[in-house]
């Protein structure tokens, strides 16, 4: 549901919504308005009084706090950078942490602020974690497309070169590449762990039989998180996009 509180508003919704879309579920790997996360969006005013309130909501009440403050407190920075916009209220919905986290994000107290002795030491290390698995999970759609195309390719030499250019599958390994520090020159290999490390070209399909376990959980949980959200609130697959279906899984061998 979205609310337009004045026709007056310098803000347009769709910016608002392009502004959330950059915000990410940490464990799912997929934008918050994919997910159908984003319950409603308001903006009102003109000028430089322009407020919007954003309103999020989860598929379980008990789904991780931690999470759960990472994507209400990126979805607040987000939508504060859209040019225009002065007032920025972003709200969790039927969760079981709801109140503490709307009472943190709204006082500026920050996650260690807002939960105190119950607060990890730090966000950092779950958010690199979390972005080094999504490396992984685009590393394998990437490299299982080429084989679709291309059985016989020899996985180990695989570079970014090889890879088609402009292929979502391309461009979303790219995305995670530079998000975790990751070479994107042509010449660069394919098969690498987030910090560099390449397999040797023995080891090269069992890394990649291991990135596939990863791709597979990301995705699962994904599909599952998805029913959820449908079941606790009916009607919200109107808000999800559609995700590609999963194509039937290839042998993994590596050409000696």
């Amino acid at each position: 549901m979205t609310a337009v509180l004045t026709d007056r508003a310098a803000v347009s919704e769709r910016e608002v919504r392009a502004a959330l879309g950059t915000v990410v579920d940490p464990e799912l790997d997929e934008p918050i308005t994919d997910l159908g996360f984003v319950r409603s969006v308001a903006v009102a005013g003109s000028g430089d009084g322009v407020h919007v309130e954003v309103h999020l909501r989860l598929p379980t009440s008990f789904c991780a706090p931690n999470f759960a403050w990472l994507m209400v407190s990126d979805a607040s920075d987000a939508v504060s950078a859209v040019p225009g916009v002065g007032r920025v209220v972003v709200e969790l919905d039927d969760h079981h942490d709801s109140e503490l986290i709307n009472r943190g994000l709204a006082a500026g107290l920050g996650y260690r602020g807002t939960f105190g002795h119950e607060a990890e030491e730090s966000l950092d290390e779950l958010r690199a974690t979390f972005t080094r698995k999504a490396h992984t999970a685009a590393m394998e759609r990437a490299v299982t497309a080429l084989l679709r195309l291309d059985p016989a390719v020899d996985v180990a030499a695989l570079t970014l070169g090889d890879l088609p250019a402009g292929e979502p599958t391309t461009e979303a390994l790219l995305r995670r590449r530079a998000a975790v520090g990751l070479p994107l020159d042509p010449g660069a290999p394919v098969l690498v762990e987030a910090d560099g490390t390449r397999p040797t070209h023995d080891a090269a399909a069992h890394f990649l039989r291991r990135a596939r376990s990863v791709r597979i959980s990301v995705d699962g949980n994904a599909h599952f998180c998805r029913g959820l959200l449908t079941t606790r609130y009916p009607g919200s697959e109107a808000d999800q996009t559609p995700r590609p279906e999963d194509r039937p899984l290839i042998p993994l061998e590596v050409r000696s």
